[in-house]
């Protein structure tokens, strides 16, 4: 979901955008299986089916990798805290408007920290984090084993420290006992890991093997991926309110 935050002029790395928009096209399969069941025409438990809890796991780390890879590109390229301002801010506005959307279908659990709100957070601690170097594979660990160690030390410790971590203005850290209702949660850890290991395959692919980072996807669905990764944000903005409608219509001509 994340564009590649480069410097006018900078080279694009074909490979990472194919990769983005693969992950773009799972992405969209998955929303509209969720859409079908939404809407009562395919009935799917994508809240406790393996099935489906395991793509998401995917899908977003496969999303967070890139964005990860797409950080370390930006720092080799010198991308300065302007240019890097001017896209926190889009990504910063357009998970508000996420959140404001999901509060008018989904009142009861809309997304108040989903995958913009998280990867908005991730950028700014990966931009502070970039010179740790193979650091970042250590920091990537400590980050997907935090969630886990937290977890055990709530449970010893006196229940208003849970309560207060489980409630929402803290679950955003990832410190939990038990996942909150809402649409999409992806809070800081353990998700930051994932990002921190983008980073670092991204720094080793642009030192050690720069060439499979700029390599072309092959044919038309190559470069479909590839125009699709270029454009990632406005896609993921854009693509479930697409399914809703398209569906919604669907629903209407059926009825007449």
């Amino acid at each position: 979901m994340h564009a590649s935050n480069r410097s006018s002029g900078a080279p694009r790395y074909g490979a990472l955008d194919a990769l983005r928009g693969l992950a773009l096209v799972w992405m969209t399969l998955y929303h509209f299986g969720f859409d079908l069941n939404h809407f009562g025409w395919w009935r799917q438990d994508f809240y406790r089916d393996p099935l489906w809890t395991v793509q998401r796991t995917l899908i977003l780390s496969l999303f967070l990798l890139c964005a990860g890879m797409a950080q370390a590109v930006a720092q080799a390229q010198g991308v300065g805290w302007r240019r890097f301002g001017k896209r926190w801010l889009q990504i910063a506005g357009c998970a508000l408007l996420v959140s404001a959307g999901s509060l008018l279908m989904f009142p009861h659990s809309f997304i108040y920290f989903g995958v913009l709100h998280g990867i908005a957070l991730m950028w700014l601690l990966a931009r502070l984090s970039a010179g740790w170097g193979r650091g970042l594979w250590l920091a990537g660990l400590l980050a997907l084993l935090l969630p886990w160690l937290a977890r055990h030390l709530l449970d010893a410790a006196p229940a208003g420290w849970a309560d207060a971590f489980n409630g929402r203005w803290l679950n955003w850290l990832g410190f939990i006992t038990h996942k909150p209702i809402t649409e999409d949660y992806v809070p800081l850890f353990p998700w930051m890991g994932v990002f921190w290991w983008g980073m670092a395959l991204g720094q080793w692919l642009l030192a050690r093997r720069p060439a499979w980072l700029a390599r072309r996807a092959p044919g038309w669905p190559g470069r479909t991926l590839m125009l699709l990764g270029r454009h990632s944000l406005p896609y993921y903005m854009l693509h479930q309110p697409v399914l809703i409608g398209a569906l919604m219509l669907a629903g209407w001509a059926l009825a007449q």
